[in-house]
């Protein structure tokens, strides 16, 4: 069996934290990829190309298995990503208030000694309450969600702006899905547990 290095193509310090519940030792790399969407790209299509593109972009020294992530979230059949400012936020969240919407998660892992890429991609509904214009702009001035794709963090304060979650891993929904990695991880030979 080889001995890999765990590469994390992120620089997000959510998907750290993530990936850190798994008890394994990592480094992470800042992918060098263009995120631009492609025309007519469904939201699964999206994910997955971004995922590997960024798993693929990492320059690695050494055999690696590099995990790449990305997520959209999806309102009306709009891709909508990180809002990036505090307007953005409130539109989004405004638009989002009693809605179920999806988020869809691209993940790819790949093996540099092989040039093998698994990729995954997990859908999450969080089903939104009813929210006011005064709870939805406290919200985004306390939590300050702005390079969070949907305008919101699950993990923190985000939570209260819920009725319910769906989906087969919470850990989609912050960015980065734990349970198929650890299966696309053992496919490679690497135990977590």
């Amino acid at each position: 069996m080889q001995n890999y290095q765990l590469v994390l193509a992120s620089t997000s310090p959510y998907r750290q934290q993530l990936l850190n519940k798994l008890a394994v030792s990592f480094v992470t790399a800042s992918p060098d990829f263009d995120e631009t969407p492609l025309a007519n790209e469904t939201p699964a299509e999206l994910v997955s190309r971004l995922a590997k593109g960024k798993a693929e972009s990492c320059q690695v020294d050494k055999p690696s298995l590099v995990i790449g992530s990305d997520q959209v979230c999806v309102i009306n059949g709009e891709i909508i990503g990180k809002p990036l400012s505090e307007e953005k936020a409130i539109e989004q969240l405004t638009k989002q208030s009693g809605q179920s919407i999806q988020f869809f998660t691209g993940l790819a892992l790949h093996n540099s000694e092989t040039g093998q890429t698994d990729i995954k991609v997990d859908t999450f509904t969080a089903h939104f309450r009813s929210l006011t214009t005064k709870q939805i702009a406290n919200y985004v001035k306390k939590e300050q969600p702005l390079f969070c794709a949907g305008s919101f963090k699950s993990e923190g304060l985000g939570i209260a702006l819920f009725e319910r979650l769906e989906g087969k891993d919470p850990n989609t929904l912050v960015g980065l899905p734990l349970i198929d990695l650890i299966d696309m991880l053992e496919k490679q030979g690497f135990e977590v547990l």
